[in-house]
């Protein structure tokens, strides 16, 4: 009788809470420790930065090295070989290297540039000991060893030996984390069912397989920025077992059609070049899908930006920031030429339009930020950002006061309790909700915010907030912060400035979505309804997270290691 008493309900019911009271504990823990260890590897896995060749004055014999896979040569104080020559152009010349060697171009130079005394008019190849003329300044093609350089100079990086993690303990901390989760929903729930372990088992081995063929059969050194991805994702997809199960098998099969676009993004711009081929195509295509969008898509919440096409609902300005980011980026002698600005400024107002068409203001903003950090990568200049600034202002008055409802949407804006019946319902609710999550949650399946509309999309960090604590939303929050770090510290190292620019504005437009999805759920700022990277509920938009996260690892060298060394 003692034995079986020891089972009986009141004794299983402590077991439970012991258990909940110690995952609760443990998941901000280990939350932490996976950020500060994927974070600590992509720091620590470094390759050594050095002179890849040099430029030796034919007159003075001074070198100046060339650090980069694309170099910008000119008088710009920006130009990464600067020569302050008059005879020389503001914008003079590029020096790039691809498979096939060295080249040479002229970018519309006043005074032309020269390799043996041969005026160039495009990408010509440069041999080591030929001469290359900018102006009246000539400089000799020479290998790295050829030229006496110091040591301790700063041609050569220290190598950085200490210690990381190995990405397969972090792909099992990561297991782990979203094991306590899976534990978590099912305690919580009094069926106590298994269902939220069958998607774990799925995600789980989903991740293991993606790691395996990364590493076996791509030849993928390093993988940092997919367990990122998986972190997030992972977690997105067990907050929704315990409100629509159907729903977190459909955002399983999405992050699996999305790791599918990432390896499609990365094989398909390994070549930089390659994307000039694409380009018109490409436009065509984007552009069709946003005039699709106006003319057959269903309003939903006040934006017309759903289609449905064999009984799915998809949302083509999810796929269109892809092909934007795409085809803004360009490598250095086209990028400086005056059509590919044209092309690009063109590109970005139909974008924005189409989308204030839509009413989709959320994702329009998202779009017209993504093009203030392209037109400063482009230029390097502030001027061209504050006139962008200007239009965007004169624009939107034009805009309200044609479409005066607009403004209606933001009338909620700081105000959410004072209207917490009607328009600030539901940041209210996100308000009082998270607070009551505190530091480790009430549990996952086990809050409030859950029965509110949109919970698991456009207020998916109030919901986090809520079940897993205030810990871990703002891990997630740093997630999407350390990466829009890591894309600008590897953009400077990267192959092309396509890479440098593609990583760059990839992770700026997360950065500049999840800023709007948390402060539009928290009353920080009007609510947008956009969703949060990797999170969020919605096929489309995990599909575009991960397809972004291709120009990230496409910046990182480290992604053509084993294969292309």
């Amino acid at each position: 009788m003692e034995f079986l008493e020891l089972f009986s309900l009141p004794y299983f019911g402590a077991i439970i809470d012991l258990a909940l009271f110690t995952i609760r504990i443990l998941l901000p823990i280990l939350g932490i420790i996976i950020v500060f260890q994927c974070f600590s590897s992509m720091r620590r896995h470094r390759r050594d930065e050095h002179a890849l060749v040099m430029l030796v004055d034919a007159a003075s014999g001074e070198s100046k090295p060339v650090l980069y896979w694309e170099n910008s040569i000119g008088r710009n104080r920006d130009s990464d070989i600067r020569i302050t020559d008059e005879s020389v152009s503001r914008d003079h010349a590029v020096l790039l290297r691809r498979k096939e060697g060295w080249f040479v171009n002229d970018v519309g130079s006043k005074n032309g540039t020269y390799v043996n005394h041969t005026r160039i008019h495009e990408r010509t190849p440069v041999m080591i000991d030929d001469v290359i003329t900018v102006g009246d300044k000539s400089y000799l093609f020479k290998r790295t060893d050829d030229v006496i350089v110091s040591r301790n100079s700063w041609f050569f990086s220290r190598p950085t030996n200490k210690k990381a993690i190995s990405t397969s303990s972090l792909l099992l901390l990561i297991s782990v984390f979203h094991f306590f989760l899976a534990a978590e929903a099912s305690l919580c729930d009094e069926k106590q069912d298994f269902q939220p372990f069958l998607i774990w088992g799925l995600f789980t081995g989903l991740s293991w397989g993606f790691f395996a063929f990364s590493r076996k059969v791509l030849g993928r050194v390093n993988f940092e920025i997919e367990a990122l991805a998986l972190f997030m994702t992972g977690t997105g997809v067990m907050m929704l077992v315990r409100q629509v199960f159907r729903q977190s098998i459909t955002q399983t099969i999405a992050t699996a059609i999305g790791m599918i676009g990432f390896c499609i993004i990365i094989k398909m711009i390994e070549d930089p070049d390659r994307i000039e081929k694409f380009r018109i195509p490409l436009y065509i295509l984007a552009v069709g899908m946003l005039g699709a969008n106006i003319l057959f898509a269903r309003v939903t919440n006040g934006a017309a930006n759903w289609l449905s096409i064999g009984g799915i609902s998809v949302q083509p300005s999810e796929f269109v920031k892809v092909i934007y980011v795409l085809l803004s980026a360009s490598v250095l002698d086209r990028l400086l030429t005056k059509s590919n600005l044209i092309q690009f400024i063109g590109f970005s107002i139909i974008c924005v339009g189409a989308l204030i068409l839509m009413s989709d203001l959320g994702t329009a903003l998202i779009f017209f930020c993504t093009f203030l950090f392209i037109s400063f990568m482009r230029s390097g200049n502030l001027h061209t950002v504050i006139l962008a600034l200007v239009a965007a202002v004169l624009g939107a008055i034009f805009i309200i006061s044609f479409k005066p409802y607009i403004a209606d949407r933001f009338s909620a804006w700081g105000k959410c309790f004072e209207l917490a019946d009607t328009t600030g319902y539901q940041q209210a609710r996100v308000l009082t909700y998270s607070a009551s999550g505190g530091v480790i949650g009430v549990g996952v399946g086990n809050g409030y915010l859950k029965y509110i509309f949109a919970s698991e999309s456009d207020l998916v960090f109030g919901l986090l907030s809520e079940e897993v604590g205030i810990v871990i939303a703002i891990s997630m929050v740093i997630c999407i912060i350390g990466l829009v770090i890591y894309a600008r510290a590897i953009s400077t190292r990267s192959r092309s400035t396509f890479y440098s620019i593609s990583a760059s504005c990839a992770s700026g437009l997360m950065l500049v979505q999840t800023a709007l999805n948390v402060f539009g759920a928290t009353d920080i700022l009007p609510l947008t309804g956009v969703t949060l990277p990797f999170i969020s509920l919605g096929g489309s938009s995990m599909i575009s997270c991960w397809c972004m996260l291709a120009f990230i690892k496409s910046a990182d060298e480290r992604t053509y290691g084993l294969k292309s060394k």
